[in-house]
């Protein structure tokens, strides 16, 4: 029985070292590339001409930090570039034309700047939107599930580790003209942590100690977490809004701006 489990020990200590472990070398920038949820909305019908929309900010409302035991830490849990991702995803959509408004007294600055030095030559007005998007990043929520299995006997040991968090987020459509809240939506995106461990730990004489441990452990990234919630929302928005008539795929206005109904 001895040998039996000892066996099993080192059969868990050598499927440990098999496992695919993360490949540590230098490696060139990527392109990030998209996500089967926005290739399904590019093979989708599209609008005529896209909706001009404003997205000022998308923040992280959790005001949560990264935990760190016995440390203080004052990075963050999730993301503070929400605003960028957001408009990023809107304009891959093919569905809706983002204009500038997180960093739009750059832009008025430099429109100032850049009638200066055109003796007095005014810039045509900037383009208004008729949707404003808002919303953010709600929740972060840690150690939803943890758990793991191991086995040791007689100082040789293997173990694996779990750890689910959520990120939620929140996202809305308001109707400039009006202010009226066309639409809003959610979506929830699980993260999940593993980590694998194996060692040995034992006296072979007296003043003879045997150590050894190894093991890895893989982490999803948080921003690519909350970049799928993103997403998620995002088709769920434009769903829903052509399911009531907000917008439908094809159609135009006269002015050559997609048409939005302020109905209900």
């Amino acid at each position: 029985m001895k040998k039996f489990i000892i066996l099993a020990a080192l059969i868990s200590l050598a499927g440990c070292s098999a496992m695919p472990k993360p490949r540590f070398h230098i490696s060139p920038a990527e392109v990030d590339k998209p996500s089967s949820l926005m290739q399904q909305l590019w093979q989708q019908p599209k609008p005529q001409h896209a909706i001009p929309v404003s997205v000022y900010s998308f923040r992280d409302q959790t005001g949560q930090y990264k935990p760190q035991a016995n440390v203080s830490s004052f990075s963050t849990a999730v993301t503070q570039g929400g605003t960028s991702m957001l408009t990023q995803i809107l304009l891959d959509t093919g569905w809706f034309a983002p204009l500038e408004r997180e960093g739009l007294q750059n832009l008025l600055t430099e429109r100032k700047i850049h009638g200066s030095s055109r003796s007095g030559q005014e810039l045509p007005p900037l383009r208004e939107a008729r949707l404003l998007f808002e919303g953010g990043i709600i929740s972060y929520e840690t150690n939803l599930t943890t758990g793991g299995f191991g086995v040791e006997y007689f100082g040789i040991g293997a173990s694996e580790l779990f750890r689910e968090d959520q990120v939620t987020v929140y996202l809305r459509a308001i109707d400039v003209h009006t202010g009226q809240v066309l639409l809003s939506v959610s979506a929830t995106k699980k993260v999940f942590s593993h980590e694998m461990r194996a060692g040995l730990f034992r006296y072979v004489a007296i003043d003879r100690l045997a150590e050894m441990e190894t093991g890895f452990s893989t982490n999803e990234p948080v921003q690519f977490s909350v970049r799928q919630a993103m997403e998620t929302a995002v088709a769920d928005l434009i769903e829903k809004g052509v399911q009531r008539g907000f917008w439908r795929p094809g159609s135009a206005s006269s002015d050559g701006t997609s048409t939005v109904s302020g109905g209900s």
